[in-house]
């Protein structure tokens, strides 16, 4: 594969209007599909419903656990070991109130208690989480989102200038978007594991896109004459042996996840799954024609004593001024 990837001189930035319609489709049918489903699919953290603390005599079956759960009354609840083997936590949407968080609590146990019998098991906590406590995630997770962005500005800013500071966030906002989108298609349900694998994919996306804008940086000082259309490309090329094989490496260990990890973290393999082929997308195809846009509608001032930025683009990219 090194071999493949060295020395490569693809057009990437060739691409753009396809890649750009190709992206806006996929974003539009998510968020066509979301409208038309009601929204996301929160779960229990957002949404409010019963948590239970369990410890069993012997490590369970949690698939027969699962299943019964799932064929009972329960269903829907969500199951998963919190401590030793023994230690687990059973959460279910639903009714808030103290009379609905009591009958959710009796339905768990009957179903548990078909796998494990009445001793097999005890209740250690049993607490009801609040639409209050729900909304209060909710827009912690919207602020979290929203502060790695006004960091990342600020950084890229200070790091480079504005003009690559801004290329970057509207390339992270796409990855958000697409992300999004990708949830409301396959309908997972949106956790607060979900929201930390959407920030994780943000870190990778935006350190890639890093590497790509250091390496711009460096073309360009080298070579003030060059068209930034060709910088650009010759970039990416030169920095996506790298790109390349950090994203395989980390989409090897994500499909480990999906193919043998739980219920419970499937929704956070699928996300960073996705996330790691979009933002390596993203990286080339959005952030990299978006500085170019960016650098053709606000061209940067000429210093004294050195010679002026080469032109945006080539006379065949004139299409995306």
């Amino acid at each position: 594969m090194l071999r493949i990837l060295h020395d490569t001189k693809y057009d990437f930035i060739r691409w753009w209007r396809v890649m750009a319609g190709l992206t806006i489709a996929f974003i539009v049918i998510g968020l066509v599909a979301l409208f038309f489903e009601g929204g996301f699919n929160y779960s229990v953290d957002f949404t409010g419903g019963t948590v239970m603390q369990l410890t069993f005599k012997e490590p369970p079956d949690v698939a027969k656990i699962r299943a019964a759960l799932d064929a009972g009354k329960a269903k829907g609840a969500e199951i998963q070991q919190f401590g030793d083997a023994r230690e687990y936590m059973v959460r279910i949407k639903g009714d808030t109130s103290q009379t609905g968080a009591e009958k959710a609590s009796q339905e768990i146990r009957k179903d548990i208690a078909t796998v494990v019998g009445e001793q097999g098991f005890r209740v250690d906590r049993s607490e009801v989480v609040g639409p209050r406590v729900g909304a209060e995630l909710r827009r912690g997770a919207i602020l979290a989102i929203l502060v790695s962005f006004a960091i990342t500005l600020v950084y890229l800013a200070w790091r480079f200038e504005w003009r690559f500071g801004l290329a970057a966030v509207m390339a992270t906002a796409h990855d958000i978007l697409t992300t999004i989108a990708f949830l409301a298609m396959l309908r997972l349900e949106l956790s607060l594991t979900v929201v930390a694998g959407l920030l994780t994919v943000l870190g990778y996306s935006l350190n890639d896109t890093i590497i790509i804008f250091d390496r711009v940086r460096e073309n360009l000082r080298r070579n003030r004459k060059e068209p930034l259309y060709d910088t650009l490309n010759r970039s990416v090329n030169e920095t996506l042996p790298r790109s390349v094989l950090t994203h395989l490496t980390v989409l090897i260990a994500t499909l480990a996840l999906l193919i043998f990890a739980g219920e419970v973290i499937r929704p956070f393999a699928w996300v960073m799954a996705f996330g790691v082929f979009t933002g390596t997308f993203s990286s080339i195809y959005v952030a990299s024609p978006l500085l170019m846009w960016i650098e053709h509608k606000y061209p940067r001032p000429v210093e004294s004593g050195k010679a002026p930025v080469a032109t945006v683009s080539r006379a065949s990219t004139s299409g995306a001024r």
